[in-house]
């Protein structure tokens, strides 16, 4: 069974090791509730979450969760989810499957979201209210990188995280706590599983949640707008047919009341000098390690570490509180009514208790500005790849652009939060950002390391 698991693991798109050497030390098998027994003689022979230990090469040790459908012969509509075929003991020849995109399994989970189903070691929780449709057909969404996500029908989506460590997940933590207190800027929480296994802190496996179905990514939203504005070369930014600077406003508005539900409903902590020196240490010390693999940072590190440093000397205390930790466009939906907040579970790569540590909410606020120059210079990029036209006017559009809707999203967040800017932490949560995205675009996306480039040479110039 582990020689056909790891191949399967190391080619998987949620896999966050690539490019690591592991063993996998350890199975724990997981019998979803309602499955088929071991005795049965139906074409479902087993439906699982195999909990997998991988050991890399360093010593490290991460759990994954891999979701499977035994079949006792093999299936046509699921080969392009094929795991893998080996003997079982007491079900002989089995045929087994990548189970989120089988229907027949994923309604398992569906069912026992329902009707809160439990074995020794897996519990399924059903929130208060919460109504969905039992019957509904599974469809796996593709664009999820870390976990997998399923949609049920129209009206909810699950959630699988891939990744699990003991303790409690921030985005069921926080979309649960957000929920109960009627904020209106996340989907509703219907339920989530988890299991104890080897302790007493749960292993959080999945949340499911309201599906948006008429919602507009921001992302994409975003995006047209860009397009739009390349195809009127001639306009300003704020004269083109797509301008998205009113939307970035209610966006950063959305944003503050949601940091405001955030503060409400979990601890805050007042950050004091020592905080603040540890923070610009944390800061600087991401700098230095990051100068090993983009040298091409070298010519702005003194204008950078500048930045980290004003950090320690800021005359005034800092709120810090629970945030969302990995805010950008593609987190947003945009409804009818309002913007929505998604998936607060944070950056994947950070230990479970860093992501569910109080920071200050400039860092969501910085995340959100990143996410716009992203935008600005795919689209600049994409454009001048499809016209084979370098244009010097493309450049200054997509800065205009940029400019023009951060700064609308920081005055309608400090109108819905009724907080100043603080540009020395705004701009040192900025710079932070764009030095780890110059890493992951450096391993990852070469073509793209020119965008956190030009970014931290702009930065750098505050200093």
């Amino acid at each position: 069974m582990t020689e056909q698991l790891k191949p399967f693991i190391e080619t998987a798109r949620w896999f966050g090791g690539k490019g690591r050497s592991f063993e996998i030390t350890d199975v724990r098998r997981l019998v979803v509730p309602g499955t088929s027994d071991a005795e049965t003689t139906a074409p479902l022979g087993l439906v699982t979450i195999e909990l997998t230990t991988l050991r890399y090469d360093d010593g490290e040790t991460e759990i994954y969760q891999v979701p499977v459908s035994y079949y006792l012969g093999p299936r046509k509509p699921l080969q392009h989810a094929l795991i893998g075929e080996w003997e079982d003991e007491e079900l002989g020849h089995l045929w087994a499957y990548d189970a989120m995109h089988d229907h027949a399994a994923t309604s398992l989970w569906l069912t026992g979201f329902a009707e809160e189903g439990t074995t020794e070691e897996l519990a399924f929780h059903r929130v208060a209210d919460a109504e969905f449709d039992t019957g509904a057909r599974s469809t796996i969404l593709t664009g999820e990188q870390s976990n997998s996500s399923v949609m049920f029908g129209e009206a909810s989506l699950m959630k699988i995280f891939r990744r699990v460590t003991p303790g409690e997940n921030p985005e069921i933590e926080i979309v649960r706590a957000l929920t109960e207190a009627g904020n209106p800027h996340v989907p509703s929480l219907f339920g989530w599983v988890d299991a104890r296994v080897d302790g007493d802190e749960p292993l959080q496996l999945g949340i499911l949640q309201q599906f948006l179905r008429t919602a507009s990514d921001g992302w994409e939203l975003a995006l047209a707008s860009l397009r739009n504005l390349f195809a009127e070369a001639s306009l300003h930014a704020r004269e083109a047919g797509g301008d998205f600077a009113s939307e970035a406003e209610r966006l950063g508005f959305a944003v503050a009341e949601m940091h405001a539900g955030l503060a409400q409903v979990f601890p805050t902590e007042t950050w004091h000098p020592a905080e603040l020196a540890r923070l610009a240490d944390d800061m600087s010390g991401r700098l230095d390690d990051a100068l090993e693999t983009v040298p091409e940072i070298a010519g702005q590190a003194a204008g950078l570490h500048a930045l980290f440093d004003a950090v320690r000397h800021l005359d005034h205390s800092v709120t810090a509180q629970r945030v969302h930790g990995d805010l950008h466009l593609g987190q947003t939906l945009r409804t009818v009514k309002n913007w929505k907040i998604i998936d607060f579970e944070g950056e994947p790569a950070k230990p479970l208790d860093e992501r569910r540590r109080p920071d200050s909410r400039w860092r969501d606020v910085a995340g959100m500005l990143r996410s716009f120059d992203y935008a600005a210079e795919l689209s600049r990029m994409d454009h001048q790849e499809s016209t084979g036209d370098v244009d010097a006017n493309d450049e200054a559009l997509a800065r205009e652009w940029a400019e023009r809707n951060l700064n609308a999203f920081v005055s309608g967040y400090r109108e819905g939060s009724g907080a100043e800017t603080d540009e020395t932490l705004l701009t040192a949560y900025a710079a932070d950002k764009a030095v780890y995205e110059a890493v992951y675009e450096a391993r990852n996306r070469p073509a793209w390391l020119p965008i956190p480039l030009g970014a931290l040479t702009r930065l750098a110039a505050h200093a």
